[in-house]
């Protein structure tokens, strides 16, 4: 309970430069380009529409209702969120090298550098949500009480992989073997999480030990999440089975941070 302590009152007192530096690291990847800002936004919103078009046209895949919701929403439902999974598991595992000189040259917390990271790209996925709601009233969904889950969902993503960044941005900077399997996790959990079809229908198929492991992926619950917000109207505690997976995993994933940041945070800054 210390070292959890102490990271998050290193996050508390540190939040206003943490907030700065999300905001820096966002006009860093906007600079010079003439469209500057809308390019962060512009990429996820072409993959978005490719996506759509291959699935939703051209394969004429399945996962939506079409008698209550289009299949376009249920697939962009999943992808807005995401776009941020990718980039934590992905990049976020490795984040201390990505930001050398505030562990060398500043006596910042390391868990900072994962916060900042998730709050970088966090705020690009807050747009992209906005510009999801945008399209879910253009095609005529209905405003209810199942959208009010919404931040609370976003709230619990952030909160997790920015954990689950403290916890393997540590063992990246002691092995690079790590990242690089990391980068190789994101790959895989984008095609067997459910983003772009249903797991539910693989029990159909023979596979229900799959869609019972999917249980344990925090990918497919905040996928489902956002869909039941938008798509099937559920609230996120609708499924104990899937809540109560998640649980656990969350539980584990900050017990293992905890343990893992007392370890190694002295010897990472060596190691940078």
């Amino acid at each position: 309970m210390g070292t959890l302590g102490s990271i998050l009152k290193d996050n508390w007192e540190w939040r206003g430069q943490i907030f700065n530096l999300a905001i820096f690291d966002l006009k860093k990847k906007a600079r010079g380009a003439v469209l500057g800002w809308a390019w962060l936004l512009i990429k996820p919103t072409i993959y978005m529409a490719v996506f759509c078009f291959a699935l939703a046209i051209g394969l004429r895949g399945g996962g939506g209702d079409p008698t209550s919701y289009p299949y376009f929403m249920w697939l962009i439902s999943g992808l807005t969120p995401w776009f941020f999974m990718e980039e934590m598991i992905g990049s976020g595992s490795d984040a201390l090298h990505k930001y050398p000189y505030l562990v060398n040259k500043m006596k910042f917390p390391l868990s900072g550098i994962s916060t900042l990271y998730a709050l970088s790209n966090f705020i690009i996925n807050l747009a992209l949500m906005v510009i999801l709601l945008i399209v879910y009233v253009a095609v005529g969904m209905p405003i209810d009480i199942y959208l009010l889950q919404i931040p609370i969902i976003m709230l619990l993503m952030f909160v997790f992989f920015d954990f689950f960044s403290i916890l393997c941005s540590q063992l990246s900077a002691i092995s690079r073997d790590f990242s690089n399997m990391m980068k190789i996790l994101a790959m895989l959990l984008f095609w067997v999480s459910g983003i772009i079809f249903d797991t539910s229908n693989l029990v159909e198929m023979g596979f229900g030990w799959f869609d019972t492991a999917m249980l344990f992926n925090p990918v497919t619950f905040f996928c489902a999440a956002i869909r039941g917000a938008t798509c099937t109207k559920t609230f996120f505690w609708d499924d104990p089975a899937l809540l109560g997976c998640f649980a656990i995993v969350f539980v584990l994933t900050v017990v293992m941070a905890t343990i893992v940041y007392k370890r190694f945070n002295e010897e990472v800054a060596d190691v940078l």
